[in-house]
């Protein structure tokens, strides 16, 4: 069974939504027969990379907040992220456009390592204060995970997969995404937002023994859960 996963780079809920579907498949029996997709999304398709400002400058001018306000909103996000046993630093994290890196992890997943570079992107922004549009960044990561550095590297010196990441936004579209994260269970169940953890567990059991019926409607479950939203809010 197919877990769709639209999400971006830089989303915060994003990194608390995995790690909430992770705990929910640690415990589901059928595990081995999940596959989980990547599926890109840019909350904002037009950031300019600027690692001379921190993200909590960024979010202070962005809403025309105060810093303290700035930094009083982002500490409720590290609560929260710290309670899936996540380490955010927003005065490390480096303003970044996602293109390049949603790109990269299309790469790596049609190498078998889609997760892992997601993992590894996140970990670079919200924890290390790694620059992820930074090539040189990108492929460092790529040739950790035991991708071919020569093909890495000529993925970032063209536009290949820039076609993939514009199709799964187009299909975001298509399936009703409005912030994210956003899962899709075999195409049949919606989870909007880091939902509860008993919400990943039921819709997981549910989406598991309705697996081999034939139904196209996402039902969403529980209320919209916190995520980040197409107008940029978190």
């Amino acid at each position: 069974m197919k877990i769709e996963i639209w999400s971006d780079i830089v989303c915060p809920f994003c990194y608390i939504g995995k790690r909430k579907l992770e705990k929910a498949l640690a415990k589901f029996p059928n595990k081995e027969e999940i596959e989980i997709e990547w599926k890109s999304f840019q909350l904002n398709p037009e950031e300019k990379t600027n690692p001379s400002i921190s993200t909590i400058e960024n979010l202070a001018k962005g809403k025309g907040w105060s810093l303290e306000q700035a930094k009083d909103a982002s500490n409720y996000v590290i609560e929260a992220a710290s309670k899936e046993g996540l380490t955010f630093d927003f005065d490390k994290a480096v303003v970044a456009n996602t293109l390049n890196g949603h790109r990269m992890i299309h790469f790596a997943q049609a190498n078998g390592k889609g997760s892992e570079m997601k993992e590894r992107l996140l970990k670079a922004y919200f924890t290390d204060g790694l620059n992820v549009d930074d090539a040189a960044t990108l492929k460092g990561i790529a040739v950790d995970l035991g991708l071919n550095p020569e093909e890495a590297q000529a993925v970032l010196d063209s536009d290949k997969y820039l076609d993939e990441v514009n199709q799964d936004i187009y299909e975001s579209r298509l399936v009703g995404v409005r912030g994210v994260p956003f899962f899709v269970l075999d195409r049949k169940y919606g989870i909007s937002g880091a939902q509860p953890d008993e919400v990943f567990d039921d819709t997981l059991n549910k989406a598991w023994t309705e697996f081999s019926k034939n139904n196209t409607e996402i039902l969403l479950q529980g209320s919209d859960g916190e995520a980040c939203d197409i107008d940029g809010n978190c």
